[in-house]
């Protein structure tokens, strides 16, 4: 009988360890892959609070600014007047849709140096997200080469 009641212990005790670590894993993985969506205004303005968040902080690329090297990138968002110069270390390439006048979207850290440091990043290419024509209206943007391939 004691043998049987030792046995039970020990599943017991194990059972509360697995428990006890996987709760644990899962509470500081929640709290690490959390990150607040802010504007660069309400970034500048949050003080100390912003340098141990992580965060992610949408902009248009300023023309002119991309500094692409391998998978790494700087540059400077523009949002209602307000700039932040990013740096993004990721362990891959920005997309294709990253250029001139895109809307990006930045996840990473603020550092205390004013520079947000991101590691993940993504963009919006405007032409696809343009509106739909409606029946009827004149085309918008430069056709003047497709209508010269057209047969006429």
């Amino acid at each position: 009988m004691k043998k049987a009641q030792n046995s039970t212990t020990k599943f017991i005790v194990a059972a509360v360890i697995v428990f006890g670590v996987v709760g644990w894993l899962s509470i500081s993985a929640g709290r690490d892959s959390k990150s607040y969506y802010v504007t660069i205004t309400e970034l500048q303005a949050m003080g100390g609070k912003a340098y141990s968040r992580n965060l992610r902080v949408a902009g248009n690329v300023k023309p002119g600014s991309i500094n692409h090297v391998g998978t790494s990138a700087t540059f400077t968002l523009l949002e209602q007047g307000k700039m932040l110069q990013v740096t993004y270390q990721g362990s891959e390439p920005p997309p294709d849709t990253f250029k001139d006048d895109a809307q990006a979207l930045a996840i990473g850290t603020y550092g205390r140096d004013g520079v947000f440091h991101a590691t993940q990043l993504q963009a919006k290419c405007a032409s696809k997200y343009a509106p739909a024509q409606t029946p009827g209206a004149a085309p918008t943007g430069n056709t003047a080469p497709i209508a010269a391939a057209l047969p006429k």
